[in-house]
């Protein structure tokens, strides 16, 4: 567990400690928040390809070097 004591998944813990808010990264990505709160809370959930592109050019803004790998494996 991590921050509030909830679950985090590997990219939730990257936004705690960079500060990003869940609420910039689905209005960055362009996807809803139900989907940015599951992704952020399980690494056993792997999102589709297109979901986990528009993830990375969003996060991109902060880290240039962020990689698919960071986060999912595949």
């Amino acid at each position: 567990m991590f921050g509030l004591g909830k679950q985090r998944s590997k990219l939730g813990k990257w936004l705690d400690r960079r500060g990003v808010k869940q609420k910039w990264l689905a209005k960055e990505a362009e996807l809803n928040k139900a989907t940015i709160t599951r992704v952020t809370s399980s690494d056993e959930y792997t999102p589709n390809l297109r979901t986990i592109k528009k993830i990375l050019q969003a996060l991109r803004k902060i880290d240039p070097n962020v990689k698919q790998d960071d986060f999912w494996t595949m």
